[in-house]
């Protein structure tokens, strides 16, 4: 007998294995193994197809191991899986990488699952009390110590007291447990404890919704008869999540899971706290954040007779275990995070996440403030169930928003800093008023680069072809490709005579000279510079909300479904640097995000005041904005689409080749494009040199495929595998890598 297995490396197809005698009554699809591949190199592997049809051309290897006695991978995982191989062009071994937690599959040097222990203490059964008292005769705190272990067994019932727990004894010294440990009065063993969250129960049950929200509940629910998917779309600050929370309720009463996905780490901190409220210990918390062995026991709770009923987490949660699937929620929808851009599969979560729906035989329910012009277009046209939601909840008035045109105000020496006089006295109120501001600046660092005052020399990456972001607190430049941090120079290493001057503005500058500007306010940043380290999104959040923080700066992280409702101003800093990028969503993601920074403000009883600093306020996007005029804004965006054959009228695939050597990945391109051209035609666009063409030493070419709708996906990979294989077999340019980039965002 035989196993197709698949590796956890970068390779297409399966690999085959023979199946040792003692095994073939035990093993599976959906198991580990341990198998040898290459020279003295071990891999788990998992089993997709039993068979005994024996290999041709080569000699078959033997599988080393079998690790487990049940499948750790489900059938339903597996069909997932397959889907996202083939249908973004990623190796199946790319795809398992990305789904198990690393502990499930240990290679050579990598540890596995290591459970959790704890060092439990009992008393020696074997002693009675006349023993007992007899060996500790007049060690009085030794008795002590005894008779506060013992009352703890007899209050909670239990046989053992762990050794954290005994340490918060009044009675504990280290020196007077050891005492007891050496007159073998209490025994030392090791008990297993999970990593898990401890039991909570709920503390409330679901809010009563408003009118508003209970007609898109039940239009929600009558439409979730006859589609798949639904597509929420609520202003910010409508009473979504509420919604969200009835829904799930329902489900759970069904006997369903749930999964709920967010776009960013930072939102599940607020999101856990709403929902174990209502929903206590049912929901389990997914993401990259958590330790690893954490997500490996997660992962074997999902297997487990009592698994979670609700998952909330980021993309990665989509790859958990569900038996019971019954709806998928994509918040925030339209999000970018969504898509995995590094590395392979580059898979979608919102599409992926609506497959999956499907093939658990579930609902999916997208929800958006400002939905992706895709999702809104599918609505439209019927292949989603559309639900609105116009009202804030509680009627509260949407933020005043208004234009600051920065370059007339610098022409009239009305502004002498980074933040334009309107947007100061509105931050002066609010600080006087006891409320807060939030501050919204799309680039991190201190300044996006640096430039002698003499020659106009800025240093460069030696790796990338780009400009060197300054860090004033780490005194650095760094790049943000391929984040290699250099020294910052004393002076102009070109000219030797002239100073370097920062130029532009990121959240570090800008946090500084806030906090100049307002020296009685605690002032802190949000980027991905300050919440690195562990728990840091949840010190920030947990500050800003309980008011030890009046103004937060920071990047678009800040914009994504935050609530706090003590912000009366946002400020939206270098607002054109969103809309004036070389790509056609430039002007869907600027709308996105500042419509996301201004929903920030005014969300409980106060109307919000938005500040949108510019320097060209005549762009027709603004007159969108400031009416929070989606409609008129999709019907602008899609006429443009349509006419240009961007999507969705088109599906966009971008293949990416890189090479050290930039003359081979100019000619790979050119064979590239040349033998797709042969099918495809003018829907083949390039190869094109990007603005950013070179990172790592690695040289960047890409071909940008617009594909009709009838061409079906599995057409358009074989002649995208077929070319790829055609220069594969080209020895002078073989070892080009690409890349595929499936529905390119």
């Amino acid at each position: 007998m035989y196993a197709d297995v698949i590796l956890p490396l970068p390779l297409s197809g399966l690999f085959t294995y023979a199946i040792p005698a003692e095994m073939q009554h035990k093993i599976g699809r959906g198991f580990r193994v341990t198998v040898p591949f290459g020279r003295r190199k071990y891999y788990t592997a998992i089993v997709t197809k039993i068979h005994r049809q024996s290999p041709e051309n080569f000699t078959v290897k033997e599988i080393q191991s079998l690790l487990d006695s049940t499948p750790v991978v489900t059938e339903q995982q597996l069909e997932l899986w397959e889907w996202i191989s083939f249908y973004y062009l990623s190796a199946q071994g790319d795809v398992f990488k990305a789904a198990l937690p690393s502990p499930m599959m240990p290679a050579d040097l990598q540890p596995g699952f290591i459970p959790k222990s704890e060092t439990h203490l009992r008393i020696n059964p074997t002693l009675d009390d006349i023993a007992i008292s007899a060996s500790i005769g007049k060690a009085r705190k030794q008795q002590l110590l005894l008779d506060e272990i013992m009352w703890f067994l007899t209050e909670t019932g239990r046989e053992s007291i762990s050794k954290r727990e005994v340490k918060e004894l009044t009675g504990y010294s280290p020196a007077v447990l050891n005492g007891l440990l050496r007159k073998e009065i209490l025994h030392l063993f090791s008990v297993g404890r999970s990593r898990l969250h401890p039991k909570t129960a709920p503390t409330r049950t679901p809010y009563p919704l408003s009118e508003e929200q209970q007609k898109a509940l039940d239009t929600i629910q009558s439409s979730f008869s006859d589609k798949q998917t639904v597509l929420l779309h609520g202003a910010t600050s409508s009473g979504k999540t509420e919604i969200y929370i009835h829904l799930i309720h329902q489900l759970l009463t069904e006997g369903k899971q749930i999964l709920y996905l967010l776009p960013e780490i930072a939102l599940t901190t607020q999101l856990t706290q709403r929902l174990q409220a209502v929903f206590g210990d049912k929901i389990g918390i997914y993401h990259s954040g958590i330790d690893d062995q954490e997500r490996t026991e997660i992962w074997q709770k999902m297997l487990s007779e009592t698994p979670y009923e609700i998952i909330l987490g980021v993309r990665s949660s989509l790859f958990l275990p569900f038996r019971r699937l019954g709806l998928v929620i994509v918040d925030e929808e339209h999000e970018t995070s969504y898509k995995q851009q590094e590395p392979s599969p580059r898979y979608h979560a919102r599409d992926t996440a609506i497959m999956l729906a499907h093939m658990s035989g579930a609902k999916t329910l997208l929800g958006s403030a400002t939905p992706a012009i895709e999702s809104y277009y599918n609505a439209q046209t019927g292949k989603y169930g559309l639900v609105t939601l116009n009202k804030r909840f509680g009627n509260i008035e949407a933020p005043l928003v208004s234009l600051q045109n920065t370059k007339d105000l610098r022409r009239r020496k009305k502004m002498k800093n980074l933040l334009a006089p309107v947007l100061m006295d509105e931050i002066n109120k609010a600080l006087e008023n006891g409320e807060q501001a939030i501050l919204f600046r799309n680039r991190r660092g201190f300044a996006p680069m640096v430039e002698c005052k003499s020659c106009a020399w800025t240093p460069k990456c030696n790796h990338c072809d780009v400009t060197l972001t300054y860090h004033k607190k780490a005194n650095s430049l760094i790049c943000h490709y391929c984040n290699t941090s250099y020294p910052l120079p004393s002076g102009c290493p070109s000219c030797h005579e002239g100073e370097l001057k920062s130029l532009g503005t990121g959240t570090e500058r800008l946090e500084e000279e806030v906090a100049q500007l307002f020296p009685d306010a605690v002032v802190a940043r949000m980027d991905s510079d300050t919440t690195r380290g562990k728990d840091s999104f949840e010190r920030i959040i947990n500050d800003f909300q309980e008011n030890r923080i009046q103004i937060l700066v920071g990047t678009q992280m800040i914009s994504k479904g935050l609530d706090f409702g003590n912000v009366r101003v946002v400020g939206i800093v270098a607002t054109d640097s969103m809309l004036n990028y070389p790509d056609f969503r430039s002007h869907e993601r600027g709308f996105q995000l500042i419509t996301q920074a201004a929903g920030r403000a005014g969300r409980r009883d106060k109307q919000g005041v938005v500040i949108i600093q510019t320097v060209d306020p005549q762009q027709p996007i603004y007159r969108f904005i400031i009416r929070n005029d989606y409609e008129s804004f999709y019907q602008s965006q899609i006429t443009e689409r349509k006419l240009f054959k961007y999507p969705p009228f088109t599906r966009l695939i971008s293949i990416t080749l890189k090479h050290k050597d930039e003359r081979k990945v100019e000619s790979g391109a050119a064979f590239i494009c040349q033998q797709l051209r042969q099918s495809l035609g003018n829907r083949v666009l390039g190869p094109n040199k990007p603005i950013i063409s070179r990172i790592q030493q690695q040289h960047i070419r890409e071909v940008l495929l617009k594909i009709d709708h009838h061409f079906s996906p599995s057409q358009v990979r074989e002649l995208i595998k077929t070319a790829e294989s055609r220069l594969k077999g080209n020895g002078d340019l073989k070892q080009i890598l690409l890349y595929y980039n499936v529905d390119w965002v």
